[in-house]
């Protein structure tokens, strides 16, 4: 699936056992809203956690028009081979609707928990870089793949018809932002950073060195934003805190702050997760019916 859209919306849905059922109902009231993508974590290490890929298959399963996200992927406890040949399989059978998030691995030492090696900082974010070449080689049909890497290899292995889906990554340290630069198609500032934050200001600039050294346009790097924050029925005094880290406001002072990240900051999306005691069947619905298509209909405002 390439992206068409000038931005994409989505929204964060709970990977929680016990939220089961009415994660997936979020899910579909996202699709009938007409959202971009929902986002699910993956964190299989915890027992009160579902395995992300099984939710978001049986969410792809129950919508139309939504694209799924893992945000993102434990590469170490998901081997490259088996993980594209999860995510061609889900893209076959949604028809594209999937984007590809991954990352070396935030949390090593509980991954190790599941029986993988616990690789170092350094050798994570190598295995990061070969798992996404990887990944693209099984993907899009041609000849058998053989592939003799320091942590991935398979032999004479058939690529899946299905072309691999848009990878982005959740990189953090300048090692995995170079490899976000030289291979991915989008980015996932760490830490619910946003386009005014220290962490974008100084991470940045190392994704689009890597893109030019590796002969991209860094225009081809989307960046896109886990927003958390509050939808306000009045406006707030203050939308910032104390961090300048956005807390959120009325549906106008939302619409204004997006519309602005898009325009003067080139924000490629924003997936929201909602904050407070709002019930999160009416914060998507403020989301997704009031202020993101008033964002899309600044932007193509703009654009006309």
């Amino acid at each position: 699936m390439t992206p068409t859209r000038t931005a994409w919306f989505g929204i964060g849905i709970s990977s929680a056992v016990a939220e089961g059922p009415r994660t997936l109902r979020l899910a579909s009231q996202a699709d009938r809203d007409e959202l971009d993508l929902f986002s699910v974590s993956d964190h299989p290490y915890v027992s009160d956690r579902l395995d992300a890929y099984s939710l978001v298959g049986m969410a792809l399963g129950r919508t139309q028009s939504i694209a799924g996200l893992v945000n993102v992927t434990n590469l170490p406890v998901r081997p490259a081979p088996m993980l594209s040949r999860t995510v061609t399989s889900l893209a076959a059978l949604s028809g594209g609707r999937i984007v590809l998030g991954m990352g070396a691995g935030g949390l090593l030492a509980e991954s190790a928990k599941l029986g993988v090696p616990l690789l170092d900082p350094a050798a994570a974010v190598r295995a990061l870089e070969e798992g996404i070449t990887l990944i693209r080689a099984l993907s899009g049909g041609g000849a058998p793949v053989t592939f003799d890497g320091e942590f991935f290899q398979v032999t004479r292995l058939e690529p899946a018809a299905t072309p691999a889906p848009p990878v982005w990554t959740g990189s953090n340290g300048p090692r995995s932002l170079a490899v976000t630069g030289r291979s991915a198609d989008g980015w996932i500032p760490g830490h619910a950073a946003d386009w005014l934050s220290h962490r974008y200001r100084t991470s940045r600039p190392v994704i689009d060195e890597a893109a030019v050294a590796a002969g991209r346009d860094p225009r081809d790097v989307a960046t896109i934003y886990n927003l958390p924050g509050r939808i306000t029925a009045t406006p707030l005094a203050v939308t910032r805190d104390d961090d300048n880290r956005w807390v959120g406001g009325s549906v106008g002072q939302w619409v204004e702050e997006l519309t602005g990240a898009v325009l003067e900051h080139g924000a490629s999306g924003f997936t929201y997760f909602p904050t407070g005691d709002t019930e999160p069947e009416v914060a998507l619905a403020h989301w997704a019916q009031e202020i993101v298509p008033a964002v899309r209909a600044a932007v193509a405002a703009d654009a006309a």
